[in-house]
């Protein structure tokens, strides 16, 4: 497993890296390498295409329902819960983001806020 299918990265890291508001969240939005900005057509397909080697998850009725067991086990709102199911879906092993419990793990998905670690952290981090 690569570096980067290990990891499930919480939309909201794309609009840290192009506001300005927070210089810490952007910067360590930027540490992820997470690139995303006004472009020209032919940049932002480029970066479409890059992306697309973190494996995006294709939504479907089995992730759906995936997330309705998260948000009757785990007691989370949808949107999380579709968030989580794509995580696991994808494989990862960590899901970066600021918007859940830090350190809580859904059946092998353990989240981390990118915010308060730094990208080297979870490189170095041992799979479980």
């Amino acid at each position: 497993m690569t570096v980067v299918e290990s990891f499930f990265v919480d939309s909201n890291l794309l609009l840290y890296y192009v506001d300005p508001q927070n210089l810490q969240k952007q910067a360590r939005a930027m540490e992820c390498s997470i690139i995303f900005g006004s472009l020209e057509p032919a940049a932002a397909r480029q970066i479409v295409e890059d992306l697309a080697h973190w494996k995006p998850v294709d939504t479907s009725i089995g992730l759906i329902q995936q997330a309705w067991h998260w948000m009757d086990s785990a007691q989370i709102p949808y949107w999380d819960a579709l968030i989580v199911a794509a995580a696991q879906r994808s494989g990862a092993r960590y899901l970066l983001s600021e918007d859940f419990e830090p350190g809580r793990e859904y059946e092998g998905v353990r989240i981390e806020n990118p915010f308060t670690h730094s990208a080297s952290d979870f490189m170095s981090a041992p799979p479980v």
